[in-house]
């Protein structure tokens, strides 16, 4: 009987302990952690740091989000943003980065029996592509080392007649182009390259990089062609807004060194003057700009 009733007592101390802990770590905290949240000062960031105008959020000042039309072309009344890997783009919910790395070099090629079929493109052809768009709209060069002209990876699968890529080479492939490219290069070591087939085996071949004579400073910076680990970047480096000022100018029928001057307003220096790296939020930018100059389409 004692032996039940002091098992009695610790489950009543354990069920009181919980109704205890439940209501103050599940109730009075958070209730508290609320109110404090609400602080004059706090509840702007609490509320997840909106922007607003005319009344109406539209946007957040840590999350970045497209400028672009219904069919995803950038409006070039806008300055753009980093590239997003988070779900369709910029979602919150999906925040993420496309965990592809250095040695992702070697595209899947699309199947041309299967309609609509693009394939999957490496980490250095989503770089290589998203440079030359880029290099196309804004007037700069968009090449950059280890890219094609035509904006893929130069990738080669190089044969040879010895075991351990030894002998002489007996094939050359360019693997991220396909039957309706010209080969980046037209011979490699004497021997002429050809163009990648779906379907075909390339995996006994060396994988070769080749470099190109793309400067080694490319005029497209790495944030515009990259996505930041999170997908949810809301800023850019002043170089990339540097580079979108001309267009943005242009399609607004105002100077260069007016938006020049708006880029500089908004743009943030160092954390502590030594954390990180200057930037630009690209949401903030572009709203300054539609109010102080307006874009009316012609």
């Amino acid at each position: 009987m004692r032996t039940v009733l002091n098992s009695v007592r610790q489950y009543s101390a354990a069920l009181r302990m919980l109704v205890l802990l439940s209501v103050i770590l599940g109730v009075i905290y958070p209730l508290f952690i609320t109110v404090v949240a609400q602080i004059p000062g706090l509840n702007d960031r609490a509320d997840g740091s909106p922007i607003k105008v005319a009344g109406q959020v539209v946007g957040s000042k840590l999350i970045g989000q497209s400028f672009t039309d219904s069919d995803g072309n950038p409006l070039p009344q806008y300055f753009q943003s980093r590239p997003s890997a988070a779900g369709d783009g910029y979602d919150p919910t999906a925040s993420s980065a496309s965990n592809l790395g250095p040695e992702s070099i070697v595209d899947t090629l699309p199947d041309p029996s299967v309609k609509d079929d693009t394939g999957t493109q490496s980490l250095l052809t989503q770089v290589c592509s998203r440079s030359l768009a880029i290099g196309k709209m804004y007037g700069v060069d968009g090449s950059r080392p280890f890219c094609t002209p035509d904006g893929v990876g130069a990738v080669l699968a190089v044969f040879w007649s010895g075991p351990g890529y030894h002998g002489h080479v007996t094939r050359v492939v360019s693997l991220n182009q396909t039957t309706d490219a010209t080969p980046f290069i037209s011979t490699y070591k004497g021997v002429p390259v050809q163009l990648a087939k779906f379907g075909e085996d390339y995996s006994k071949g060396q994988v070769v990089p080749i470099r190109g004579n793309a400067p080694s400073k490319p005029a497209v910076p790495s944030d515009a062609v990259t996505a930041s680990g999170s997908g949810l970047d809301p800023e850019i480096s002043p170089a990339y807004a540097k580079l979108q000022e001309a267009v943005v100018a242009k399609t607004r029928g105002i100077t260069v060194a007016q938006v020049d001057a708006m880029v500089h307003k908004y743009e943030k220096g160092r954390d502590l003057g030594f954390m990180g790296e200057s930037r630009v939020n690209v949401l903030q930018l572009n709203i300054a700009l539609d109010k102080a100059y307006p874009f009316h389409k012609q």
